[in-house]
């Protein structure tokens, strides 16, 4: 699902005009974005967290150079979803 077919979806759900929608949810996203840039978890209570996680630094290779290169450790965004949501998933989708 694109940003812009959840947008359509909550246009059709509520019926507020699209233009409002839209801009409910980039700002929805870009505090999103801001908070885990200052370091801050997101937590929505029934749907999951978003949250940083630490990567150790590694030793990674270049193949074509043949060269070892440090990687050096850093954060990256991950989402947990939370027991409810999971629980939802396994009893509603069937695996392909």
């Amino acid at each position: 699902m694109t940003k812009a077919e959840i947008v359509t979806e909550i246009v059709n759900q509520t019926g507020i005009d699209k233009v409002s929608v839209q801009g409910v949810v980039e700002s929805f996203m870009e505090t999103l974005k801001q908070s885990m840039v200052k370091g801050e978890n997101i937590y929505l209570r029934g749907f999951g967290t978003f949250l940083l996680k630490k990567r150790a630094e590694k030793t990674g290779r270049n193949i074509t150079k043949n060269t070892t290169i440090k990687i050096p450790a850093h954060m990256i965004p991950a989402f947990k979803p939370s027991k409810e949501f999971v629980i939802e998933i396994k009893s509603r989708v069937k695996v392909k």
